[in-house]
């Protein structure tokens, strides 16, 4: 079997079986092709099949000296390991080289979050004037509210919405459905712009069903998010580096401040792995050293 087969079967396995998202497989894809590359040059005639540990090993080094963080080191070993594994699914290997292969050790940084006050600020800096902000307002909300990557921010759909029931359907990645609630502030905030703005624009055919809708009437850019947020930001005198995944960081770690049930949040966030969701556990420890330093007697 040649590299492009394997690639190509191993696409299509992610796609069909495994029910990836594009950009998801793309990113799998990569990484093969990185490995690829590395036994051309060094070792022309090696065929998948044909790699062992050993090889494995050299291609790991390799990526290691180019500098590469030690998250990208361990990103591209898991992309190998699916990759392999899925080999010994199809019975063309009977086990993985890349099996035992250890992760390089990754530190866990911890992410920037706003507080409840920085929060209000932002989404109070929004000119409402200006038609635009009345979504931006309904966007910013229900970021915070619901806890959404930005990529489920732009794709919510009218269809999506069950605001008698204070709920939203969420598609998330690998089209992984999850019901999560949604507060008063944002329902009332989406049925303003809704009704105020939405209703005015002449919306793009095939963009009918999206709630958030740009001048031109079709759905918006990843882009326009991450600019609207910096924009507010500067505008403020903030001097945290934010992004669209502040405000879903913010939401986790506030709830866990309030004494949420983390596995409720690993829910609401669509984690996979409850170790993912973990990580606000640390900022709420924070949090709660810097509660006993200002109100302890004894700190």
């Amino acid at each position: 079997m040649d590299w492009q087969t394997a690639t190509k079967g191993f696409a299509n396995y992610l796609k069909l079986e495994k029910s990836l998202a594009k950009h998801s497989v793309e990113a799998y894809g990569r990484d093969i092709e990185k490995l690829y590359q590395f036994f051309s040059a060094k070792e022309p005639m090696l065929l998948p099949l044909e790699i062992q540990k050993a090889n494995l090993k050299d291609f790991l080094e390799w990526i290691n000296h180019l500098g590469m963080l030690a998250t990208t080191q361990a990103r591209i070993l898991s992309g190998i390991k699916a990759f392999y594994k899925y080999l010994v699914l199809e019975d063309f290997l009977q086990q993985s080289p890349a099996e035992l292969l250890e992760s390089p050790k990754t530190i866990r940084k911890l992410p920037d979050v706003l507080s409840v006050n920085e929060v209000e600020e932002l989404i109070a800096a929004l000119d409402l004037s200006r038609p635009e902000n009345t979504r931006n307002k309904a966007m910013l909300e229900t970021l915070y509210s619901c806890g959404l990557r930005v990529s489920e921010l732009i794709n919510l759909r009218l269809s999506d919405l069950f605001l008698d029931d204070e709920f939203v359907k969420i598609t998330g990645k690998g089209n992984k459905e999850r019901l999560v609630p949604i507060g008063q502030t944002a329902i009332k905030s989406i049925q303003i712009y809704r009704n105020q703005v939405r209703n005015h624009v002449l919306i793009a055919k095939g963009n009918e069903d999206y709630i958030f809708l740009n001048k031109r009437g079709s759905k918006l850019s990843r882009t326009t998010v991450f600019t609207l947020i910096k924009d507010l930001a500067l505008q403020i005198g903030l001097k945290k580096n934010i992004s669209p995944h502040t405000f879903r960081h913010s939401f986790a770690t506030h709830l866990i401040e309030g004494g949420a049930d983390l596995r409720a949040v690993q829910e609401m966030l669509g984690h996979e792995s409850i170790t993912t969701t973990e990580i606000y556990t640390h900022l709420d420890r924070d949090f709660l050293k810097q509660t006993i330093r200002e109100f302890h007697p004894r700190s």
